[in-house]
């Protein structure tokens, strides 16, 4: 392992204070406390150079943003980033500018991507400044939640 690493990390991503784009660090924030010793979880804002840093810290890593793909609100959707670039739905998406997916494919290129790195995304309605999550967001937080702590379970 590498100096430093963690064995896995889990990164909220997003904004508090903009609706449904908080919803990576309001999944993070049910983690805590909930997650073995081996597990670190942290909230970012998406900014892409300090997510390719902390993904090259780990051999695993999960990751959960909002996303305007245009599919239903709420929906969870689950990509394997080792495997499979994000979809160009989701690219791009960022209210960050230089997003989450743009991040992952600099820290493949850079040779920094985790050996295993999933991503949680969830569909949201709204980015809207000082809006709370809309109630269909709010709703899928507790589903990622579980099924982040299941994913950490197999092998943690």
């Amino acid at each position: 392992a590498l100096e430093g690493s963690q064995s896995i990390l889990v990164i909220g991503i997003g904004h508090p204070d903009r609706g449904d784009d908080a919803v990576g660090r309001v999944v993070v924030a049910r983690l805590r406390g909930r997650v073995p010793d081996a597990v670190t979880v942290i909230e970012e804002d998406g900014e892409a150079t300090r997510l390719i840093d902390q993904l090259g810290r780990t051999e695993r890593a999960i990751l959960i943003d909002a996303t305007l793909s245009g599919a239903a609100i709420g929906t969870i959707h689950r990509f394997d980033a080792v495997r499979d670039p994000l979809p160009e739905g989701v690219s791009g998406m960022s209210t960050h500018g230089f997003g989450l997916a743009e991040a992952i494919e600099l820290a493949r290129v850079l040779g920094s991507l985790p050996r295993q790195c999933v991503v949680y995304a969830i569909e949201a309605r709204s980015f809207d400044l000082g809006r709370a999550l809309s109630p269909e967001v709010a709703a899928a937080v507790d589903a990622v939640a579980e099924r982040v702590l299941a994913e950490i379970m197999v092998e943690a």
